[in-house]
């Protein structure tokens, strides 16, 4: 029967793959708005008398937030796969809006350092569990592109949560608390659209699953063995250490994006260098989607050559940046930050994404795509330190050799593909694979 025409209890497939892209992809772009409060907060805080932080002090705040989101995705990608991502991301969502409320209610920093910590941990719900819930979804052939698609949504997430919590904290209540209150309030909306039309997998409205699971035959085995599975998988292996030094770019530019340009290019003020670096998250919307399409449709389903080449341009780019900086020419910044973003993004999502689920099984998607996103976020503590410590240019020297390595570390798994398993779970003919496959 035609899986795009099955129809269990709770409608057809189609309708359900449209519902389930749609949900998960808006609460990932809703965890941006609590995730990016304290960036837009620092401006507010750092000329506030009665609740001082340094940049070492925020620096300090974001590796520790950054700590604990890498922590989380080790954790909960397992517990995506244990225990569904419907109680796992919904239950994120809501400690998330109630540690940005804090927040915004106490000053200190003591209550800041327990709710970062607090903070990283539920954000940290959110990759693992939602990739898990598209994997379940969509089948390999269609993933690259549908993941491609879906993977704008922290692109899109970042681009509005900062220009949105600035609107309610400095023009509305002329407050930096409102901009953690403002993320509240959205994050909290979207975890009751979750709860409402989110589901785990096909089988739980009636339909049968897009994938036959290999069968292991041993009903036996723990709950753990996802997890050594994925440590045994050398292209996971690769791709966690790809991801590791792909991060550290992204945050610092996320986190400290405004303050990198304020302090170089001072004339364009505090709204235009708030402004400046969104071209980065603007580009952001569409490399994963490029980069989608070009792996399903220019290279067979094969993941590493489009990030590849894509890391390649990306290596080019932050070795210009700080020349542009110089130039003081906002277009010229603004050009160079949306090839970086369109060069960082469209890997970042594949690596994490696609690649991650392809090579984890869906049996281990979320335990995958959680380790992979673990590393990352381990090297994101990076991002969010390197620029309260270093001078510029040498952050982006660092970032120069980091993209470089990353693009190295995958050439030699160029023609890898997954283990793809047919009905009569049997792996499909003619596919060359160079890693390791799970144990079957």
């Amino acid at each position: 029967m035609n899986e795009h025409a099955a129809v269990g209890t709770g409608g057809s497939l189609s309708r359900w793959r449209l519902q389930i892209f749609a949900v998960t992809w808006l609460a990932y772009a809703a965890f941006y708005f609590t995730r990016k409060a304290f960036s837009v907060a620092k401006l507010g805080i750092a000329e506030d008398p009665g609740f001082m932080l340094d940049k070492m002090d925020m620096a300090n705040l974001d590796a520790l937030y950054l700590a604990a989101y890498a922590v989380g995705q080790f954790a909960f990608g397992v517990l995506a796969d244990r225990f569904g991502p419907r109680v796992v991301v919904l239950g994120g969502m809501v400690v998330s809006a109630l540690a940005a409320m804090l927040m915004g209610t106490f000053a200190t920093l003591p209550i800041f350092a327990t709710c970062m910590l607090v903070q990283g941990l539920a954000q940290s719900t959110g990759w693992s569990g939602l990739c898990k819930n598209l994997g379940s979804f969509f089948p390999g052939e269609m993933r690259g592109r549908v993941m491609g698609f879906w993977s704008t949504c922290y692109a899109f997430g970042g681009l509005v949560a900062s220009p949105f919590a600035g609107w309610w904290a400095y023009t509305v209540f002329q407050s930096w608390q409102a901009a953690f209150y403002s993320g509240a309030g959205v994050v909290a909306g979207v975890a009751l659209l979750f709860f409402l039309f989110q589901r785990n997998r096909p089988e739980d409205v009636g339909l049968p699953p897009v994938e036959v699971e290999p069968d292991d035959g041993d009903e036996g085995r723990s709950n753990a063995t996802p997890l050594r599975d994925v440590l045994r998988n050398r292209t996971v292996l690769a791709l966690g250490a790809a991801y590791f030094l792909l991060k550290p770019a992204r945050y610092a530019i996320l986190f400290w994006g405004p303050v990198i340009v304020y302090e170089r290019m001072p004339s364009v003020g505090k709204v235009g260098a708030a402004v400046i670096p969104t071209a980065f998250e603007l580009a952001g919307l569409l490399g994963p989607i490029l980069i989608g399409l070009a792996s399903d449709k220019l290279f067979g389903a094969r993941r590493m050559p489009a990030c590849v080449i894509s890391l390649l341009v990306l290596t080019v780019a932050l070795a210009l940046f700080l020349p542009a900086l110089r130039t003081g020419s906002a277009m010229i910044v603004m050009a160079l930050l949306f090839v970086m973003g369109l060069t960082l993004y469209g890997p970042d999502s594949m690596i994490c994404g696609a690649a991650a689920i392809d090579f984890g099984t869906s049996r281990a998607a979320g335990t995958a795509s959680g380790f992979v996103n673990g590393c990352g976020s381990v090297g994101a503590i990076l991002g969010g330190l390197l620029p309260g410590y270093l001078d510029t240019y040498s952050v982006f020297t660092v970032f120069v050799g980091c993209s470089l390595l990353s693009c190295l570390i995958l050439l030699p798994y160029w023609n890898s593909r997954p283990v793809v398993f047919g009905p009569g779970r049997f792996p499909i003919p003619n596919r060359r694979v160079l890693h390791k496959p799970l144990r079957a």
